[in-house]
C-alpha cells in the first residue's frame, strides 16, 4: 500500500508527487498515457509558479529550459504595424524575485520535474489508466482497466478537465461552454521562416480572423500555432490540419514561401468556464484542471493547478506522517475554491478585454496581462488556518510571504529568505533581538518540523536585514515572530510575549475541528 496516488502526471500531479516525495512520503503516480507528451501546450509558469518551483529545488533547471517572455509583434492586413512588450520596465524587487513569467514548452517542464522525482526514488507509472475506486473506510482502493487493484490512504485526481476521478466522485462540474470562441492549435515547423523574428511572439489581427506564433525555446524552427478556425461554406469551423493551418497563415500573414514543415498535437480549443463545487470527498482530491477550467487569458490555467499542488503537499504529509489530524485536508478546499472562482472570473474578465482589443489596430494579446494574472496577489485572509494577529503590519496571517535579501551573520554569506523558507518544514522568524529566547524555547520544542531564523538582532547574530528590506516586505517595526508555511504564507504573526502561540498552532494543525 502507498500513502497517495496522483493519477495523471501533467504539472499539476508532478508538483504535488514531488512536494510529497521530498519528505518521504510514499507515493505513486499513474498516467493513462502509453508514453509522455511532447506536447508544448502552457506556455510557462508565472511569477508565483516560479517560486514554488524555486521551493521546490528545481526553478535553475526550469529557468535554463525556457527563456523570457519576448515582445509581441502585431500586425493588421499583412503590415507591421506595432510591438509591445507588457513587462517593459518591471525589474525584479527584493521582496518578488521574479517580475514576469516564463516561456517554457510544457513537456520540457514536466522533464525537469520527472528528473527531480525519480531522484526521490519515483517514477511515473505510464498506460496505468484508473477506471474504478472504493473506500474502504482507512484506505482507497483503485482499479485499473486491466483490473489491478492499488491501495492508498489518498487518492489525487490531477487528470484534466475530462477527469475520469471527478466523474467517479459524482462531483458536479458547473459552467459554461462557449462555443462560439473557438481557436484551434498545434506546434508547428516552418520552413522559409528565416525572416520572423524567433525574438518576437507574432500575431496577425484582421476583421475575419487572427493568427499567433510564439517561437518554442529550446527549438530554432519549432512555434506555437494558434488561430481563429477556418470555417466551410456553411459557417462550421474545419477540423484542425496542417492544411487548414496553412490556408490560415497565408490568408493572415501573407508572407510568401513560409511553408508548414510539421504540425503536431492539433486541437480545437473551445472556452470552458467550468469548476467543481467541492475538492474533497472523503479520501479522494481533486486539483488542476481536474477541478477547474477557464479561458487561457492571462495564463492561469497550469499555474492554478501548480499552485493547488503546493498548496495540497504538505497538509497531505502532515496527515499521513501524523504531524496533523485529518481535519487539516478540508482546509485545501477552503482555501483553493475561492481561488478557483477568482481564476475563473479573472480569466474570463481578461478574454473580454482581449477580444475587444484585437478590434482595434495595435491591440493584442498583451492586453490580458496584468498584475493580477502574476497571482503573487493571492492569499488567504479568510481560511481558518489564519487567526488574527495583535501585530500592527499591513500584512495578514494567509497572505503570501515575501522575500528579502538577508547575510547569514555566522558565515557572512548572502541568504534570501526563499532559499531559508525551501524545503519541508515550517519557518519561523524573529524579527529583533527581543525574539531571541521565544525562537530558541520554540526550536527545542517543535523539532525537525520547524527551523528558526533570528533577523535583524545586531550582536545576537542571525540573519542581517542588508537595506531593511526584510522588515520593510514585513512591515514589522518592533519585536515579533512571523511563522511561514511550507507553502511559503504566513501562519501568524505574533509578540515574543504570544510565543506559546507558535506551538499552539503546529500541535493544533486539523486536531480541533475534528475532535
Amino acid at each position: 500500500m502507498t500513502s497517495v496516488l496522483i493519477v495523471g502526471s501533467g504539472p499539476t500531479g508532478l508538483t504535488l508527487a514531488l512536494d510529497l516525495a521530498r519528505r518521504d512520503v510514499p507515493v505513486r503516480i499513474v498516467e493513462k498515457s502509453p508514453e509522455f507528451p511532447r506536447s508544448s501546450r502552457a506556455k510557462g509558469p508565472n511569477p508565483r509558479s516560479l517560486e514554488v518551483l524555486e521551493g521546490l529545488g528545481v526553478v535553475q533547471e526550469v529557468l535554463a529550459g525556457g527563456r523570457a517572455p519576448v515582445p509581441m509583434r502585431k500586425y493588421r492586413d499583412g503590415v507591421h504595424i506595432a510591438d509591445a512588450d507588457p513587462f517593459e520596465g518591471k525589474r525584479p524587487k527584493p521582496d518578488a524575485p521574479y517580475d514576469r513569467g516564463l516561456l517554457i514548452a510544457q513537456w520540457k517542464l514536466e522533464e525537469v520535474l520527472r528528473t527531480r522525482l525519480a531522484g526521490h526514488g519515483v517514477h511515473v507509472e505510464l498506460g496505468t489508466d484508473v477506471v474504478s475506486y472504493e473506500e474502504t473506510g482507512t484506505t482507497v482502493v483503485a482499479r485499473t482497466s486491466d483490473g489491478t487493484p492499488i491501495e492508498a490512504r489518498y487518492l489525487v485526481g490531477c487528470d484534466g478537465g475530462r477527469s475520469t476521478v471527478r466523474k467517479l466522485m459524482g462531483v458536479s462540474f458547473e459552467g459554461d461552454t462557449h462555443e462560439e470562441q473557438l481557436m484551434v492549435n498545434g506546434d508547428v515547423e516552418l520552413t522559409g521562416a528565416d525572416g520572423l523574428s524567433r525574438d518576437h511572439w507574432h500575431q496577425w489581427f484582421d476583421e475575419d480572423g487572427a493568427v499567433m506564433l510564439c517561437p518554442i525555446p529550446g527549438t530554432t524552427s519549432q512555434w506555437w500555432f494558434q488561430a481563429g478556425p477556418e470555417r466551410d461554406a456553411d459557417g462550421g469551423p474545419v477540423p484542425p490540419s496542417r492544411d487548414s493551418f496553412q490556408r490560415l497563415f497565408d490568408r493572415h500573414a501573407r508572407i510568401a514561401g513560409v511553408r508548414l514543415a510539421e504540425a503536431a498535437l492539433l486541437s480545437m480549443y473551445r472556452v470552458n468556464v467550468r469548476m467543481v463545487d467541492r475538492y474533497r470527498s472523503g479520501r479522494v482530491l481533486l486539483a488542476g484542471d481536474a477541478a477547474h477550467v477557464h479561458p487561457i487569458a492571462g495564463g492561469l490555467g497550469m499555474n492554478t493547478g501548480i499552485q493547488d499542488a503546493f498548496n495540497l503537499g504538505w497538509k497531505l504529509a502532515a496527515v499521513v506522517t501524523g504531524q496533523a489530524g485529518e481535519a487539516l485536508l478540508d482546509t485545501y478546499e477552503e482555501e483553493r475554491l475561492p481561488v478557483a472562482a477568482w481564476t475563473l472570473d479573472t480569466s474570463s474578465r481578461q478574454l473580454d478585454v482581449v477580444m475587444e482589443a484585437i478590434k482595434k489596430p495595435g491591440g493584442g494579446l498583451d492586453a490580458g496581462i496584468t498584475e493580477a494574472t502574476n497571482a503573487l496577489g493571492i492569499g488567504y485572509r479568510w481560511s481558518s488556518l489564519a487567526p488574527p494577529s495583535t501585530v500592527d503590519t499591513p500584512l495578514r496571517p494567509g497572505d503570501r510571504a515575501p522575500d528579502a535579501p538577508c547575510t547569514d551573520t555566522s558565515t557572512r554569506t548572502p541568504l534570501r529568505l526563499f532559499e531559508a523558507f525551501a524545503g519541508p518544514h515550517f519557518t519561523l522568524l524573529g524579527f529583533g533581538e527581543g525574539t531571541a529566547d521565544a525562537l530558541r524555547a520554540t526550536a527545542d520544542a517543535a523539532g525537525s518540523t520547524l527551523r528558526t531564523h533570528l533577523i535583524d538582532a545586531g550582536p545576537h547574530g542571525g540573519l542581517g536585514d542588508d537595506g531593511g528590506h526584510a522588515r520593510a516586505a514585513y512591515g514589522i517595526k518592533g519585536d515579533a515572530l512571523v511563522l511561514v508555511r511550507p507553502d511559503h504564507h504566513i501562519a501568524l504573526i505574533a509578540t515574543p510575549a504570544e510565543a506559546h502561540g507558535v506551538l499552539d498552532y503546529l500541535r493544533g494543525l486539523g486536531r480541533a475541528a475534528a475532535a
